[in-house]
């Protein structure tokens, strides 16, 4: 959960709006199209999402929030602080392809039940068809970045497990 942003203090006129405190915390890129703010009430997290937001200053800012058009609604939420959350697959999950060169492998062909272990030695990047080498009985094979065909990443572990379609394993002798 991160950390109070700021502030919904008074009422801006009477369609709704309200005025916002702006802490620290509170990003400088922040896009209300793309992330709400976020309130507690009775224990529940709501989210806010900004039909209008301007800024005020470093410190404030003007928002009108949707569904919340009459001056009681939100009279409402005076006096609550707003987090704003990191959305779904920040950028501290980003990696590259390239990053798993070296990792363990495991892959499956899906349906035979057939499993076989190896490396993930090399990564061939190309916008037609970019491809993963694998290593996997002293032979190789190469395996499209296809998302579908990785079941799972472990950094920590740093393995790779792979399903792949029936034939994709028929290894190539070098």
């Amino acid at each position: 959960m991160a950390n109070s942003a700021g502030r919904i203090n008074k009422l801006f006129g009477t369609a709704g709006s309200v005025m916002l405190s702006l802490y620290d915390a509170f990003p400088e890129d922040f896009d209300p199209a793309k992330t709400p703010l976020m309130v507690s009430i009775d224990g529940l997290d709501v989210p806010l999402w900004c039909e209008r937001f301007e800024r005020r200053g470093q410190s404030g800012a003007v928002a009108a929030f949707a569904d919340l058009d009459t001056e009681r609604r939100a009279g409402e939420l005076l006096g609550l602080e707003f987090r704003i959350e990191e959305p779904e697959g920040a950028d501290d999950d980003e990696f590259y392809l390239e990053d798993l060169i070296g990792f363990a492998v495991e892959a499956e062909e899906a349906g035979s039940g057939l499993r076989r272990r190896g490396t993930l030695t090399d990564f061939y990047d190309s916008d037609a068809n970019p491809l993963f080498e694998l290593e996997i009985d002293g032979r190789t094979a190469l395996v499209p970045t296809a998302e579908e065909f990785i079941a799972h990443i472990d950094f920590e572990a740093r393995t790779v497990h792979f399903v792949l379609p029936g034939g994709l394993l028929d290894l190539q002798n070098d």
